[in-house]
């Protein structure tokens, strides 16, 4: 595995920035995007780009086994992504990608990139940027992913790790792919969620609260209890 590259300080974030952290469905995504809504900030899906990411070096061919490869794609990334919540758009090269990057074929090889710790960094630069322009435009932004909360935003005013047991998390992305959260749609989902949260907490810690992050278990909430319990956080911050 390549070392972290040495890396000058960071500038202050703007805006009011509130970074989720959390395993694969536990509702970061949909959580994330109504909370925005919510507060008319913007919002940045990480996750997303590392998928973009992905997308790009298996159109340009890169073999995602050479990490020299991967990287040098991760310089030239050609990404364009959107930070309003009620049209959150991804391109890549001036290409629409929003629902390719939803594939199986990148979810199962999205950890392979973001495993590349060098890319991590270069995508940590690209992702404060992103935020800082959003925050700016906005007034605030609500951003999603892993390591938002401990290594892309640690100084956000706001940080949280969403979670929820592993039975939730998987008939909530069953019903998400799947229509339903039978047996078999369970089965056929729990790759995605289990294998890459494994692959994933190699590189990035996403399943306990580091200090400063506040924990919401959305185990037994619905949709609206989640984002209301979300917007209580943030409303005893911003007070």
């Amino acid at each position: 595995m390549s070392e972290r590259p040495v890396t000058q300080p960071d500038a202050q974030l703007s805006g009011f920035v509130v970074a989720i952290d959390g395993p694969s469905g536990s509702g970061k995504s949909s959580v994330s995007k109504q909370v925005a809504r919510t507060l008319d900030f913007g919002y940045l899906d990480t996750g997303a780009m590392y998928r973009a990411l992905t997308w790009w070096c298996l159109e340009e061919g890169v073999d995602l086994a050479d990490e020299a490869a991967v990287i040098d794609a991760a310089e030239a990334f050609p990404l364009t992504i959107g930070t309003d919540p009620d049209a959150p758009t991804v391109e890549v090269a001036g290409h629409d990608v929003a629902a390719d990057i939803r594939e199986t074929r990148i979810s199962t090889q999205v950890s392979a990139v973001a495993g590349v710790i060098p890319v991590r960094e270069i995508m940590r630069r690209l992702q404060r940027r992103l935020i800082s322009e959003a925050g700016a435009s906005r007034g605030g932004v609500v951003a999603e992913g892993r390591d938002i909360t401990t290594v892309v935003a640690p100084d956000a005013p706001v940080r949280i790790l969403l979670t929820a047991s592993e039975e939730a998390r998987l008939a909530r992305r069953s019903k998400e792919l799947h229509g339903h959260d039978g047996a078999e749609a369970v089965a056929a989902t729990r790759s995605q969620i289990v294998d890459r949260d494994k692959a994933d907490s190699a590189v990035s810690q996403f399943t306990v609260a580091a200090d400063g992050v506040t924990t919401v278990d959305t185990s037994d909430l619905d949709f609206d209890g989640s984002v209301a319990a979300v917007l209580q956080v943030v409303a005893a911050a911003r007070a």
